[in-house]
């Protein structure tokens, strides 16, 4: 495979195809001080057409991350508020009684966008929640007897408040497994905080221009598939993810009894397109075990179910992420 691969041809395409990358980046750092990873995983999410789900206290930029990443794109953005009183028909819309046509006509409703926004998804009901999952699936929604195809790209950007469990409808592990990665966001450095106050009490908010179109993004998704991986890759990702089903055979037995269930073959896949666009980012032309290590635990961490014995040790998934990378062999 590697004799028709032109290595050095590969990386000078991908060199100039990327350069987009550090243009939109550029933009989003004058609104987001720090949160390094956090931009790079909506990164990944626009160059695969992947959904993210996003876990952290509130203040601390989720909203403000996905809307700047919106603006940098010339396209059609949704911010739906997840509430328990909302109607699928909120989200997917309904069918109106015309009565000077005298029919009933489709109002689209705000899933209808490139980026769609759920903002706290885990506080509405089930029935809301399922009406995202066509709709993330299978880029279509159906309203009444009609079909209809979602304009790419296409990408939900879900939030969810890891706290309070009052009144919130916890995410079915169904469709938590159609997002490709569940990134857990942290509290900034002191450092970067002074600044984010800075800006905050400025006389003027920073703003991100729109710099890429539509047309660039599925260009870019296009090339990030021509990314090269190793036979040895392919086979250190089925490595990770097999030790998720699997312990006992990857030298884990301490986790036999403490993995109800490990990732599905979605998981494999989104490692190897996360793993490419990690290195498309990265204005790479191949991909090495660093880049499927770095996005390893955003892709995991909602894939494998714990048993309650897990629970009652304080065994957490991330713990066991880790471990898998430190034992699985890299190649």
């Amino acid at each position: 495979m590697t004799d028709t691969v032109n290595i050095k041809e590969l990386n000078e395409k991908i060199q100039k195809e990327s350069a987009f990358i550090d243009i939109i980046t550029l933009e989003i750092n004058k609104v987001i001080i720090g949160q390094r990873h956090l931009i790079d995983s909506l990164l990944i999410g626009l160059l695969t057409g992947g959904h993210i789900l996003l876990e952290g206290v509130p203040g601390l930029a989720k909203t403000l991350a996905v809307n700047t990443l919106a603006q940098t794109v010339d396209a059609a953005f949704s911010r739906i508020q997840f509430t328990p009183d909302l109607l699928p028909a909120d989200l997917i819309g309904t069918m109106i009684y015309s009565q000077k046509k005298e029919e009933f006509q489709v109002k689209k409703g705000p899933i209808f966008a490139n980026f769609i926004l759920a903002d706290e998804i885990n506080r509405s009901p089930a029935k809301v929640q399922s009406a995202l999952l066509e709709a993330m699936q299978e880029k279509q929604v159906t309203i009444g007897t009609n079909t209809y195809e979602l304009e790419m790209p296409f990408m939900v950007l879900a939030t969810q408040n890891p706290i309070e469990q009052e009144g919130t409808y916890p995410l079915p592990e169904a469709q938590v497994d159609r997002f490709m990665l569940k990134v857990i966001i942290d509290y900034p450095t002191m450092d970067e905080e002074q600044l984010i106050v800075r800006e905050n009490i400025a006389e003027v908010f920073p703003k991100a221009e729109k710099v890429v179109k539509t047309a660039d993004i599925l260009k870019a998704r296009k090339v990030v598939k021509d990314v090269y991986m190793d036979e040895k890759i392919e086979k250190y990702i089925l490595d990770i993810v097999f030790a998720t089903r699997f312990p006992g055979q990857y030298r884990l037995d301490k986790y036999t009894h403490m993995i109800q269930y490990g990732g599905s073959p979605r998981a494999s896949i989104n490692l190897a397109m996360g793993a490419k666009s990690f290195a498309f980012i990265k204005r790479r032309g191949y991909v090495i075990p660093e880049d499927v290590r770095a996005i390893c635990h955003d892709v995991l961490r909602h894939r494998i179910g714990l048993t309650y014995e897990a629970e009652a040790e304080n065994i957490t998934t991330e713990d066991i992420i880790t471990e898998i990378l430190n034992t699985v062999e890299v190649p």
